[in-house]
């Protein structure tokens, strides 16, 4: 069981985000993680690094793959709770912008989303736990909405990369090299014009 920890403050850096990405080593999230073979700050860099293999040209997407459980970090012991998982996001719209922070958000509805299209899909037991904790699985209209969204395909992506990270054995590299890409979306973002979404 890991030791209690504040909620921390959203980063509004890029050396920031990187501290609080670092924060995520020897970290589980929740007590039913502490068995898989990646802490949290592993288990980002798996993510993205299999983002970055299926999906090598959109960086958006493999940056919210190295985010995805920033909501663990940030909100440590509420976090699986749909307003944790959405101040999460918001937290990563004024850095990174909004496709980032849209793909954060939504691959939390793209789980459960997975859990209603594929019943007799195996979850992980966190898995299990949050789709039960936001609703169970999708009803029809729920996933037909979804399916609507113009950034769903990427949230199905990246909850299975997610998914797949937390048992494949690979070489993700370090937090290090990701830092080139960070500042690299950020500055991209700053310079755009308010309420202007990358794609």
């Amino acid at each position: 069981m890991e030791p209690w920890r504040a909620p921390q403050r959203a980063p509004r850096t890029v050396d920031e985000l990187m501290q609080l990405l670092y924060s995520g080593r020897g970290a589980y999230g929740t007590p039913d993680r502490c068995d898989t073979p990646a802490d949290l700050l592993h288990h980002a860099l798996r993510t993205a690094a299999l983002l970055r293999r299926s999906r090598p040209s959109d960086k958006e997407l493999q940056v919210a793959g190295l985010l995805q459980d920033i909501e663990l970090l940030l909100h440590p012991g509420g976090a699986g709770l749909a307003d944790s998982a959405d101040s999460a996001a918001d937290a990563m719209h004024s850095l990174l912008g909004g496709r980032v922070a849209r793909l954060v958000r939504l691959h939390v509805h793209a789980e459960r989303y997975l859990a209603a299209v594929e019943p007799g899909r195996a979850l992980p037991p966190s898995s299990a736990r949050r789709v039960a904790e936001r609703g169970g699985p999708m009803s029809a209209p729920e996933a037909d909405a979804f399916v609507r969204d113009p950034l769903a395909e990427d949230a199905v992506a990246l909850r299975q990369a997610a998914e797949a990270a937390q048992v494949v054995e690979l070489d993700a590299g370090v937090l290090e090299d990701w830092r080139p890409v960070l500042e690299l979306l950020a500055a991209g973002h700053a310079l755009l014009p308010p309420g202007v979404v990358h794609h």
